[in-house]
Formats: structure tokens, C-alpha cells, sequence
């Protein structure tokens, strides 16, 4: 049965930090559910993830692009968990480390089988750039739902804000996986309930037994 907003927010409030994994094989045993964040180093995909369990010191933030490094995991309950993904496209580090980073992202993505949905986090001034394009992709070879947050949209005023979501759905209309797209803000709060549904009712259905 889907869980209201009313009852998944004080679970969400009691996330607690599980552990940091360098690589797949050290992430903790395939159990339970994960929904795991994806985005671009300055999309505010950590900052989307603290809004989301109301807690601003949880997932490390920083104004230097590219400070998650290693796959984070946050303890929902025992059995559900968030991942917040190492950033990517625009961290200034060397080289081959952001190949390695992604590296783990990509077997992280491929081959966990306790995933179930994807949050992809992209700046609403500047959405669906190349990288945002191959997660895409990706969701769409192995059938995974995407929830896409078009984040800092205090940053816009209404109409360029809604302009920006348009475009986006429209965009995203032949993606073949189930794909929805909302505004978010973690100043302001804007979208935050309903991001905090739609974390809720995948969950639900994964526990459930509905996940393929």
C-alpha cells in the first residue's frame, strides 16, 4: 500500500549515515532496497538528498564541485537505504581519478541488484547536458524508473522555472522507462514533498514485491 507524505517523513527524518565504499565490492550486502542520486558535481545532488531527510549536515556538501568521491550510504530504515553517487562531468580533480570515480558509478549502477529507481539531479538553468543524456541512456537499457529533480529553481522566477520543466518533459517524452520531472529547490523547499513521494512510493512498491 503507498505510504502518505504524512507517514514517510518522520522515517525519512531518522536517516543516519551507514558507510562510505570506494568500489562494488565494498559496498555493503545485497539486501533491502536502494534508491540511489545521480548528477552532475554542481547539480545539488547532496544538498536535494539533506532537504529530502531534513537534515543540512548529512550528505557532505561543499561550493568546490566534485566533493563526493566515494558511494555514500544512508540508512533509511534497516532495510531501506539512499546512495548518493559521486558527481560527475565537472569535478576539478585529475584525470584518471575521475575515471575511476565514475568507473565505480557505472559498476555501482549496472550490477547492484537491491536498486530500484534512480533520482537525477540536474540544475534547472542547465539541464540535460551530456552527462545527464548517458544516465539516461542507461535507465533506459536496464529498465530502471527515473524521478529527474530540476534543482535551484529559486535561482529562476516562476514562468522561467516552468518554461524549464516543459522543455524537460518534453524532452524526456520518448524515454522508454517510466521518467517523471519536477522542480526542486532545497533553499526554498519547493518540490520537496513531492520528491519525498515518490521516494516513498518506490519503496513501498519494491517492498512489497513489485520490483521486477
Amino acid at each position: 500500500m503507498p505510504m502518505s507524505p504524512d507517514d514517510f517523513t518522520p522515517i525519512l527524518r531518522q536517516t543516519r549515515f551507514l558507510t562510505s565504499a570506494p568500489s562494488l565490492d565494498q559496498c555493503p550486502p545485497e539486501a533491502g532496497v536502494e534508491i540511489a542520486f545521480a548528477g552532475r558535481s554542481n547539480a545539488g545532488k547532496s544538498s536535494a538528498l539533506n532537504a529530502l531527510v531534513d537534515h543540512s549536515g548529512l550528505a557532505r556538501t561543499s561550493k568546490t564541485p566534485g566533493r563526493t568521491q566515494l558511494i555514500n550510504f544512508f540508512a533509511v530504515t534497516p532495510e531501506w537505504r539512499l546512495v548518493d553517487l559521486p558527481g560527475y562531468g565537472y569535478a576539478q580533480v585529475p584525470e584518471h581519478l575521475k575515471r575511476e570515480w565514475q568507473a565505480q558509478m557505472g559498476a555501482y549502477l549496472e550490477q547492484r541488484q537491491c536498486l530500484v529507481g534512480l533520482f537525477l539531479v540536474m540544475d534547472v538553468r542547465h539541464p540535460l547536458k551530456e552527462f545527464d543524456r548517458m544516465m539516461l541512456e542507461w535507465v533506459e537499457h536496464y529498465a530502471m524508473p527515473v524521478h529527474i529533480l530540476l534543482s535551484k529553481s529559486d535561482k529562476l522566477k516562476r514562468n522561467a522555472a516552468n518554461q524549464q520543466l516543459f522543455a524537460v518533459r518534453k524532452a524526456v517524452a520518448d524515454v522508454t522507462v517510466p521518467v517523471s520531472v519536477q522542480l526542486f529547490s532545497a533553499l526554498n523547499k519547493t518540490g520537496v514533498d513531492a520528491a519525498r513521494s515518490r521516494l516513498a512510493d518506490w519503496f513501498s512498491a519494491a517492498e512489497g514485491g513489485e520490483k521486477e
